[in-house]
C-alpha cells in the first residue's frame, strides 16, 4: 500500500474545518489529515505559553502521522505559537518539514480589498491581545500604512459550537460587536474575520456590517496562498501524497465531532479519536 503523506490541518476545535473545506476545493488532488483538539478548546482565552505547548504537541502528532506540511488553521495558534514553532521547533524536529499559518495570507490580501486603509479585525480575545495582525501589517506594509481597529468577539465561537446560529442570542451578539467596532472607527471599509468559526455567522455579519464594506473570510485566501506556496516549493509538493483522502481526528468524542464537522464541511464525515 502506498504511503500516505497528507497535508495536516490543525485547529483547537471545529473552526479550521472552514479552512480545510476551501483548501480541498482549490487543491482536490491531495490527501488531508485534520486534527481538532476539542478536548482542550477553546484556545482563545489561554496564555501564550499554553497555546504554544498545545499547538506544538498537535504539530508533532501530525508529523508523526506522516504530514510533511501542517497548516495552523486557527488564528489563535497562528498568533501565539507559529513563530516559535517555525524558529525553534522545526530546526530540532526536521528541517524539511513546514508549518504555515492563516494570518500572513490574510494580511497580504488587505491591499487588494481596502481602499482607504481603515481595517477592522474581528477575532478572539487571544488573537486581539497578541496584536499579531497589527504587527504583521506593519511588517508587510510599514508602520502607519493602515489604521487598524480590533474587536474581540468572545461570544461568537460558543454560539457556533452550540449550533445557535439563527437564534436571538446570535443576532444580538453579532450586532453588538459589529456596532462597537464601527463606533470605534466609522471609516472602516474592510473587515477581517480573524477566527475560522466566524464564516458560519456570515449571514448575520453581512446583515449588520455597513453597506459597501468588504468582509474578508480567510478560507479561500489561505487556500490560494497554499496553492501558490506549493507551486513555488516543488520539493514539498512532490513529497505530498495524492489519493484524494480526508481523515478527521479529534481529541474528544468522535461522534460529537462528526456531527459538528458535517455542518462545517457540508457533508457527512467520520472521525476518529486520538491523543496528543
Amino acid at each position: 500500500m502506498e504511503k500516505i503523506s497528507p497535508i495536516g490541518v490543525f485547529d483547537s476545535g471545529y473552526g479550521g474545518l472552514s479552512i480545510l473545506k476551501e483548501i480541498v476545493q482549490v487543491l482536490p488532488g491531495y490527501d488531508y489529515l485534520y486534527l481538532g483538539d476539542n478536548a482542550r478548546t477553546p484556545y482563545g482565552t489561554r496564555s501564550f505559553d499554553i497555546v504554544y505547548h498545545y499547538t506544538s504537541e498537535a504539530v508533532r502528532r501530525l508529523f508523526a502521522l506522516g504530514c510533511p506540511l501542517v497548516i495552523l488553521a486557527c488564528n489563535t495558534a497562528s498568533a501565539k505559537a507559529l513563530r516559535t514553532i517555525q524558529q525553534t521547533d522545526l530546526p530540532r524536529i526536521d528541517v524539511k518539514k513546514r508549518v504555515l499559518g492563516v494570518i500572513r495570507p490574510s494580511v497580504e490580501a488587505l491591499a487588494s480589498y481596502s481602499r482607504n486603509r481603515h481595517v477592522g479585525i474581528l477575532a478572539t480575545r487571544g488573537t486581539v491581545a497578541s496584536e499579531s495582525y497589527s504587527l504583521e501589517i506593519a511588517k508587510l506594509y510599514g508602520s502607519g500604512e493602515f489604521y487598524i481597529t480590533q474587536k474581540a468577539c468572545p461570544m461568537w465561537v460558543p454560539l457556533v459550537e452550540n449550533n445557535e446560529l439563527a437564534g436571538a442570542g446570535a443576532e444580538y451578539f453579532v450586532k453588538k460587536y459589529i456596532d462597537e467596532l464601527f463606533q470605534s472607527d466609522p471609516l472602516i471599509d474592510t473587515v477581517v474575520l480573524g477566527c475560522t468559526h466566524y464564516p458560519l455567522l456570515r449571514e448575520l455579519i453581512h446583515r449588520y456590517v455597513p453597506q459597501g464594506v468588504n468582509v474578508i473570510e480567510q478560507g479561500h485566501i489561505v487556500a490560494d496562498s497554499l496553492k501558490d506556496y506549493l507551486n513555488r516549493h516543488t520539493d514539498m509538493e512532490a513529497a505530498l501524497s495524492k489519493q484524494q483522502t480526508i481523515r478527521y481526528l479529534t481529541t474528544e468524542q468522535p461522534d460529537l465531532f462528526a456531527s459538528m464537522a458535517g455542518m462545517f464541511m457540508g457533508k457527512k464525515v467520520e472521525a476518529e479519536h486520538t491523543s496528543i
